[in-house]
């Protein structure tokens, strides 16, 4: 399946004070940005084509693939010179790099890749900026049996503020951290029919118009998920992730651990 990944939004939430056009998804994690990190993520379950959405920032995302050294992440034997590589990251990769515009929504970045979607019934879209170790096969099996036009995971709330309950004279009758309510929130991996177009409209979002309606019509399908699942919405939150790539501690790898050990 087309895998489209939406990478051309501001990322403000991910400035630091200082200057910079680089977006979000090309933000490190370990020697590698995030974006290369979600896209690992869908080819270990073999799914290879990805179309970009680019916009603010694109040519730090173009760059990075043009001149991609294989070397950075895989093992090599250097013979008169010249690296012959043990294994590849990329190299069965087909990436579709598209101009969506610097101001779009999320939907309107979708509805300007439409066309190098061919048609295909199903696709798979992500925010190229979370990443999880959530089972992909399991996701998409379960969506492909349903009659929904589109699915989306969800997870426990990630705030680690808690909600306080109090009776009209100000006493507090509970507190529950808000990762322990009965709530779910958008995880940012979806499973998409065509359908979806039909609820998007020009400049719309993929969530507020297009799943929004689809819910509305009870088409809409959950897909909810409590395993690891890290966002990168804060400086803060990817330099958590950088810190535990440092540690060896990379749940979301999952083509790491099909590794033999040496």
């Amino acid at each position: 399946m087309k895998v489209v990944l939406f990478c051309g939004g501001y990322g403000m939430r991910m400035r630091n004070g200082t200057a910079s056009d680089v977006p979000k998804p090309m933000a490190m994690v370990g020697p590698r940005p995030l974006i290369w990190h979600v896209m690992r993520y869908y080819a270990h379950f073999g799914h290879t084509e990805f179309i970009l959405c680019l916009g603010y920032g694109a040519h730090h995302i173009k760059d990075f693939f043009l001149n991609y050294e294989e070397t950075t992440s895989n093992d090599f034997v250097l013979r008169g010179g010249k690296a012959e590589l043990l294994s590849t990251d990329i190299a069965d990769w087909t990436i579709s790099f598209v101009q969506t515009g610097i101001e779009s929504p999320i939907g309107e970045r979708l509805r300007r890749v439409r066309k190098h979607l061919d048609g295909d019934e199903m696709f798979l879209a992500n925010y190229a900026d979370v990443l999880t170790d959530a089972p992909l096969p399991s996701m998409i099996e379960r969506f492909s049996r349903s009659d929904a036009g589109a699915s989306m995971m969800v997870v426990p709330p990630q705030s680690s503020f808690h909600c306080v309950e109090m009776d009209e004279g100000g006493l507090v009758g509970s507190i529950t951290a808000v990762s322990e309510m009965p709530l779910w929130e958008n995880g940012g991996y979806f499973v998409l029919r065509q359908e979806v177009f039909d609820h998007i409209p020009e400049n719309g979002d993929l969530v507020a118009d297009g799943c929004a309606e689809l819910a509305k019509r009870g088409r809409l399908l959950a897909y909810p998920y409590r395993g690891f699942w890290k966002p990168t919405d804060t400086v803060k939150e990817r330099y958590a992730l950088d810190e535990a790539y440092t540690r060896g501690v990379r749940p979301w790898a999952l083509w790491e651990k099909d590794r033999v050990p040496a």
